[in-house]
C-alpha cells in the first residue's frame, strides 16, 4: 500500500459520548433561527418605510433598498419555516448532544463571565482571570503554569497597549490604584 493510502486515526480522549441525548433538533433550530429572521426584518423593514422607502426628486429614499433587502430577507426565512415544517414527518435529526452542549457551555459560560467582568475589573484584571481559569478548568494545566502564563499575557497586553501604543483601554480599580 503506498504511503498516500495510510489512514492515521487518532482518538480524542475528551470528545464527547456518542450515544449522548440530543438537547435540540435541527428541525426546531432552523425554525427558531427562521422565526427570529422574520421578526429582525419586520423591525428594519418598519424602520426603513419610516424613514422612507419612495423615490424624490434626487432618487431614491434613505429607506428604500435596505426596505427591499428586508423584505428578500422575510422571505427566505418564510421560505426556511415552511421547509422545515414540511419535513416533520422526517426523523429529527440532532443539532446538539447533551455532551456537545456541555462542552459549549464550559467555553461560552467563562466568557460571557469575562464580558461582565470586564465592566468591573477592567480588561487586564479580567482577562487574567479568565486565562488562568481556562487554562485551570479547560486545559487540567498546573495551577502555578496557569497563573505565570496569565500573568505574563497580561502584563504583554498592558504594556503593548497601554504603554507602547497608549490605546485607551477599560480599567478597572487595581489599574487605578496604580495611577493608570
Amino acid at each position: 500500500m503506498p504511503d498516500s493510502e495510510i489512514e492515521i486515526v487518532v482518538d480524542d480522549p475528551t470528545a464527547p459520548e456518542a450515544d449522548s441525548p440530543s438537547v435540540l433538533s435541527l428541525r426546531s433550530v432552523d425554525v427558531a433561527v427562521s422565526l427570529l429572521l422574520i421578526a429582525l426584518a419586520a423591525t428594519l423593514g418598519y424602520d426603513n418605510w419610516r424613514t422612507g422607502i419612495s423615490w424624490d426628486s434626487t432618487g431614491p429614499q434613505a429607506g428604500y433598498f435596505p426596505f427591499y433587502l428586508s423584505v428578500v430577507l422575510a422571505g427566505a426565512s418564510i421560505y426556511g419555516v415552511i421547509v422545515a415544517s414540511l419535513k416533520q414527518d422526517e426523523p429529527a435529526e440532532s443539532f446538539v448532544s447533551r455532551a456537545q452542549l456541555r462542552r459549549v457551555m464550559a467555553v461560552f459560560v467563562p466568557t460571557l463571565l469575562f464580558c461582565l467582568a470586564t465592566q468591573f475589573l477592567g480588561l487586564y484584571v479580567a482577562s487574567f482571570l479568565l486565562i488562568a481559569g481556562f487554562m485551570r478548568m479547560v486545559g487540567r494545566i498546573a495551577l502555578w503554569k496557569s497563573l505565570l502564563t496569565a500573568f505574563v499575557f497580561t502584563a504583554a497586553m498592558f504594556i503593548t497597549f497601554d504603554i507602547a501604543f497608549d490605546v485607551i483601554m477599560p480599567k478597572g480599580p487595581l489599574e487605578a490604584a496604580f495611577g493608570y
